[in-house]
């Protein structure tokens, strides 16, 4: 039977990943959580993460840590792809018929769809619902969100390639565009992507970390400004987004629904 491993990417989300280890603890073979002592700039950074933090899952959660200092001429895109290779360090007791699960780590699978997953194709898109800010503000501008990437193993070519190039607009294109890969499912209710769940201080550091580097302004980075829009429910970029509050309802995963008081600082009250 093929295990699944589900792999990440990880800065400072650590309320994001209690909320992952909680909500697949009982799909997820292995969780692999990959932490770099640099940021996608190349500054250096303190390590946030510990599994100690996570006792009920510690025995599943691999964490490795990039020590190696990226190249000085390298851009931040290219430093976050080094980042994202490196998860195959973790992948070596991995069989070719394992499913890898690659995602931001805001980004949480359904479940349910996982428990009974086979893909017909050889890549898989889940598309998610997205929330900004709070588990239960409604992002209808960028919902669904193309957000986890799942592959058997020996289908994986490159973490980066399966997030940059498994895309859905490929299967769009014609017959004869060879060069883009269109061997992919659509997952639909694909799970939640809690983007910005986040403090103004938090929000602002990621932003001056990113590899994105076009936010590098006031307006974006400055925690007044940052802390006014999440009052506002208006999107961080200035695009004339406004977010909808919704209830926590059983479109949710089961762990929510059960922990709301636990997260009530994040459920927004209408």
């Amino acid at each position: 039977m093929s295990k699944i491993f589900d792999c990440v990417t990880f800065f400072q989300e650590n309320l994001q990943m209690e909320l992952r280890f909680s909500i697949l603890k009982n799909i997820v073979y292995k969780f692999v959580v990959c932490e770099s002592i640099y940021d996608h700039r190349g500054r250096t950074k303190t390590i946030n993460f510990s599994k100690d933090d996570y006792p009920e899952v510690k025995d599943k959660i691999e964490h490795i840590i990039l020590t190696k200092k990226f190249p000085i001429k390298n851009t931040p895109w290219q430093n976050q792809a080094t980042q994202r290779e490196y998860i195959f360090t973790a992948l070596t007791n991995a069989n070719d018929d394992d499913y890898i699960m690659f995602s931001d780590s805001d980004e949480i699978p359904n479940p349910k769809i996982l428990r009974n997953l086979k893909l017909k194709k050889k890549y898989g898109i889940f598309f998610q619902k997205m929330f900004t800010f709070k588990l239960n503000l409604f992002n209808k501008y960028e919902t669904p969100w193309e957000g986890t990437r799942i592959c058997k193993k020996k289908h994986l070519k490159s973490f980066d390639w399966l997030r940059q190039k498994v895309v859905s607009k490929n299967l769009k294109k014609g017959f004869w565009r060879i060069d883009k890969e269109k061997n992919i499912e659509i997952i639909d209710n694909g799970g939640w992507h809690f983007n910005y769940l986040l403090e103004p201080k938090d929000i602002s550091k990621k932003f001056k970390s990113l590899a994105e580097t076009s936010w590098d302004k006031k307006e974006f980075y400055d925690e007044k400004i940052i802390e006014a829009k999440i009052k506002n429910k208006e999107d961080l970029f200035n695009r004339g987004h406004k977010f909808q509050y919704i209830d926590i309802d059983d479109s949710y995963p089961d762990y929510l629904i059960n922990n709301k008081n636990k997260y009530s600082k994040w459920i927004l009250n209408e």
